[in-house]
């Protein structure tokens, strides 16, 4: 391959002038789009000598044959630019919003001459007032049903409305009490507007003060026997008392704000948003998007947050919450404040309520990206395609139906552990799953060459061998060490693959592919091979072999840490007047028997549990 791109403009040509860049392939098509405060420091970084990129970045670069762009005034115009091509092309490395299902929201058509209160997902209607987004369709039907019993305000369809308004009968909608517009006959258009006034400032400040009025008018009317009266107003309350109980306080009132927390990967990234109103949260939007070349925090909040407030209609709040500064902060406040016909704000919380309630949005992100990832390696027609794609990126002659993953973990370069999971059909199989203790070991070389030998051993058992072990098992169907793999998943780079091929090669078993997954670029390295193989980051093979990997190191951690409590704790435990339960509150305070040893008895008997007494024979035994 060759170290410098043929398509490669010459520095002096590019300006060094704000604007926007496009790579395409030799078929015109648009590979990627970018912006850049000055064109020619951000262009030359991508004709940088290959082998010094990114190698996801490299393989853009010689995926595209030729690279465009066009000069701006200023930042904002490329911030519009950029959002207005990337929605044109829909480049395949530029982010992906993959969970880009519309939220429902409550809307209230203030340009009708009786303004109407209903459900949907269309941002984008003329001069309508939006509450939300809510996470469910019935959530907004419930608010919307308990708002109408205190303010009730039309809610029936146009048609319905102009039928009821030529005839003069009522509305359906209006007839069983479920529509207070115009259109029911009970009241005119301007007692109407009023009513939708009040509803609006309700949702918009949720004021306490609504419900004690109301509170106040149903005992006025009590103390003059206006019963059915008085049953009204405390229906009414119970509604208002309703809606501001299913919103958490969070916040002082009259806080406007959204916060937004992001949990990134190096495939996927979920985003949360909790939409504050009043002082409460008002709306949740969980958001999960994958990226295709390594985007830093910073610019996925720059794009996200412009397709927020553009595509969906969403009118930004004065503030906006986020753990970090966006990219190009300046120009996106300014572009967002536009949208708002206001002032726009980042802030970025380091205590109180608010780093709370971002500590809380990102807790929310976690899992949503936790359960996106879950839910793509559980989908049947998911796991096949991604053991299709192995199979071909790989060159291998079936699809790998059993994949095995090899890490191995270990502190300071003692306790050293390896371990293997097992995939079947893009399944974990945990009854297969082993753990090997290493002795010693010069590296990670070393120990992965001797547990890929102390595995691969047992490939050459027959089958009266396999027969015997598993009634050794006391169980004709139990899970066998010698069932064989398509292919080896080794975590790591290029010289832990080569130790695993030495290793393969040792045992004399032929017919096993091997690869290793490098967390820090996901590139996957072939025994010998100069550059890695790169999977899409979209992938559905990219995110089984992620989470193959990712087993088999939280299995080698878990088993690393085992042993070492194990070890520690034994040689605790034979100090008179120590017992599980002190053992383990010892553990837990210092951390390992090397700093007890070093504490001294004060220290030792402030520890829950542990008196003086005890701390002087510990002291005795470990000195």
């Amino acid at each position: 391959m060759a170290d410098v791109l043929s398509y490669r403009p010459r520095t002096g040509d590019i300006p060094q002038r704000p604007g926007v860049y496009r790579f395409l392939d030799d078929q015109g098509r648009v590979l990627y789009v970018g912006k850049a405060k000055n064109l020619r420091s951000r262009l030359v970084n991508y004709f940088a000598p290959l082998h010094t990129l990114h190698e996801r970045t490299r393989a853009m670069v010689t995926s595209a044959s030729e690279v465009q762009w066009t000069v701006v005034s200023n930042e904002i115009e490329a911030l519009h630019l950029e959002y207005t091509w990337i929605k044109e092309f829909d480049p395949p490395f530029n982010v992906k919003f993959r969970d880009d299902k519309s939220y429902p929201m409550m809307a209230i058509t203030l340009k009708d001459e009786a303004p109407r209160v209903f459900v949907t997902r269309n941002r984008n209607i003329r001069g309508a007032r939006y509450f939300g987004p809510y996470p469910k369709v019935w959530a907004v039907n419930e608010a919307i049903e308990l708002m109408i019993k205190v303010f009730p305000i039309r809610t029936c369809k146009p048609s319905d409305y102009e039928r009821a308004m030529k005839t003069g009968k009522p509305c359906f909608a209006g007839q069983i009490g479920r529509c207070g517009g115009p259109c029911s006959h009970t009241v005119t258009i301007d007692e109407h507007r009023k009513m939708v006034d009040r509803f609006i400032a309700f949702m918009e400040r949720y004021d306490r003060s609504e419900v004690d009025a109301i509170e106040r008018r149903m005992r006025e009317a009590a103390a003059e026997h206006r019963f059915e009266d008085a049953a009204k107003y405390r229906d009414q309350m119970i509604a208002l008392e309703t809606v501001l109980e299913k919103s958490a306080v969070v916040l002082p009132e009259r806080t406007d704000l959204d916060v937004i927390a992001v949990e990134l990967d190096e495939l996927a990234a979920a985003m949360q948003l909790f939409t504050v109103r009043g002082g409460r949260v008002r709306g949740v939007r969980s958001l999960t998007v994958d990226t295709e070349l390594d985007v830093a925090q910073g610019e996925l909040l720059q794009q996200s947050l412009v397709s927020l407030y553009s595509d969906d209609g969403l009118v930004p709040p004065a503030e906006i919450v986020v753990p970090g500064l966006p990219y190009g902060v300046e120009a996106l406040t300014e572009v967002l404040s536009e949208r708002r016909g206001g002032v726009v704000r980042f802030t970025v919380p380091k205590r109180g309520a608010k780093e709370q309630l971002l500590a809380t949005a990102h807790e929310n992100a976690v899992g949503a990206l936790q359960q996106y990832k879950l839910k793509r390696t559980a989908d049947y027609v998911a796991r096949t395609q991604a053991m299709h794609d192995v199979q071909e990126a790989l060159e291998l002659p079936e699809a790998p139906l059993r994949i095995e993953c090899f890490d191995i973990s270990h502190l300071g370069g003692t306790g050293i552990v390896g371990s293997m999971v097992v995939f079947e059909d893009g399944l974990p199989k945990k009854s297969q799953y082993r753990r090997f203790n290493i002795a010693s070991a010069r590296d990670d070389t070393d120990a992965m060459d001797q547990v890929l030998r102390r595995r691969l051993k047992h490939l050459d058992q027959d089958a009266e061998s396999l027969a015997a072990e598993a009634e050794a098992q006391q169980n004709p169907n139990a899970p066998t060490f010698a069932y064989r793999p398509q292919l080896l998943l080794i975590d790591g780079g290029l010289p832990q693959v080569n130790a695993a091929q030495r290793a393969l090669d040792a045992s004399g078993v032929t017919g096993i592919a091997i690869a290793g997954l490098a967390k820090r670029l996901e590139e996957l390295w072939l025994p010998g091979e100069e550059f890695p193989v790169i999977l899409p980051r979209n992938s559905e093979a990219l995110f089984l072999l992620q989470r193959l990997r990712d087993e088999a190191h939280r299995f080698a951690i878990t088993a690393q840490r085992n042993s070492r409590a194990k070890a520690l704790g034994t040689s605790l435990d034979a100090i008179p007047g120590l017992g599980p339960a002190r053992v383990q509150a010892l553990l837990t305070h210092f951390g390992s028997v090397k700093r007890l040893a070093a504490a001294n008895e004060d220290e030792i008997s402030s520890v829950p549990g542990i008196g003086v007494e005890t701390a002087r024979r510990i002291l005795a035994a470990l000195r």
